[in-house]
């Protein structure tokens, strides 16, 4: 079985570069920075890290992330791709919780997704277009336990769920990571201003799952979630 579970991912991975190389995207990926660049502008977003019993290996992780994170600079039309920067999570990572098939297990990476997710909550804030994001398949937070705002995650699993953005602005833009006072930190650099977007969701409970819709500040629907309710 662990022969097998290497073999899809392998597989996976080779479409994915396939893939990357027929449409072009796999040059299209951000760099780790050559030079200094001047960036004079940013907006920024914090989280509380929630303790939990892997807290101490989601610290470590969160830190490694973002020192490796925080070398890249994504140039104008340039994609910023989390496991094209983040490379295989067993070289590097502890293991800590993580949700798969809609249980919490542990595994090597555990808690990175609250890493993904910040980055994607900034990058619908500052309106960049997001190629590819995936919400948890359930929500097992409340009220007490939230971090982020339901609709605001991003799941990743290397070889199977990326989160890519695409700089769509005239000017390179980076994201800097911290992890200072039990707060994960994330700026979003940028050479030239940018306006933000003012986020509302829209909510909706049904009977097996819950839906929730994004709204910019224009009213346009920038992602729509759906979350397996649990009992």
């Amino acid at each position: 079985m662990k022969y097998w579970k290497a073999i899809k991912l392998y597989l996976k991975l080779f479409i994915r570069f396939t893939r990357d190389i027929k449409t072009g995207d796999w040059f299209r990926f951000s760099r780790e920075l050559d030079n200094e660049t001047n960036f004079e502008h940013f907006s920024s977003l914090s989280q509380e890290i929630k303790k939990n019993e892997t807290y101490e290996s989601k610290l470590y992780n969160f830190s490694v992330a973002s020192k490796i994170i925080n070398r890249y600079v994504i140039k104008p039309n340039a994609i910023f791709s989390f496991w094209r920067i983040i490379g295989n999570p067993n070289k590097q990572f502890r293991n800590g919780r993580t949700i798969q098939n809609g249980k919490i297990i542990e595994d090597v990476g555990g808690g990175l997704c609250q890493v993904s997710g910040i980055i994607y909550y900034i990058s619908l804030i500052a309106g960049l277009k997001i190629l590819e994001r995936h919400n948890h398949s359930v929500d097992i937070y409340n009220d007490e336990t939230r971090f982020c705002p339901l609709g605001t995650d991003a799941t990743v699993v290397y070889g199977y769920k990326d989160l890519r953005i695409l700089n769509t602005n005239s000017y390179p833009i980076k994201f800097e990571l911290e992890i200072k006072d039990k707060l994960i930190q994330i700026k979003l650099l940028s050479t030239e201003k940018i306006e933000n977007n003012i986020l509302e969701f829209k909510i909706e409970k049904q009977n097996e799952h819950t839906l929730v819709e994004t709204f910019n500040s224009s009213k346009n629907v920038l992602n729509t979630s759906k979350y397996k309710n649990i009992s």
